[in-house]
């Protein structure tokens, strides 16, 4: 069992940056590979990153290459996701996941509650 929980959203201008976490909690957070996900109103989940359990392969969609970073450390049961040069068609709930690899994302075994990201134009 993996409980994960999410921070650091909030409301931007277009252009800043924001950095979200997730904590997780569960002796085995090392052995899962690690995503974002997000949900704009009315539309569907969508994947943003993905870490591998050993940090060393990390795949994005292509809305925040360039962009964002996904980033993970396993002693501290940590993943973050740096987000710069916000849009306000990043405007969604983050959700972080656990789970395993899937074709260039993950499959989730484990979603966070969600932090809202808001950024104004």
């Amino acid at each position: 069992q993996v409980l994960l929980v999410e921070s650091g959203g909030g409301l931007v201008q277009a252009g800043d940056s924001l950095r979200l976490s997730c904590a997780a909690s569960g002796r085995t957070f090392s052995s899962y590979h690690m995503g974002w996900f997000r949900q704009a109103p009315g539309l569907e989940r969508e994947f943003v990153a993905a870490i591998a359990w050993s940090g060393g392969l990390r795949s994005y969609a292509d809305s925040g290459k360039g962009r964002f970073t996904i980033s993970r450390d396993n002693a501290k049961n940590t993943v973050s996701l740096q987000m710069n040069s916000l849009k306000p068609e990043d405007t969604a709930v983050y959700y972080c996941a656990a789970g395993v690899s899937r074709s260039g994302s993950i499959e989730p075994v484990y979603w966070g509650q969600g932090t809202q990201v808001t950024v104004s134009s």
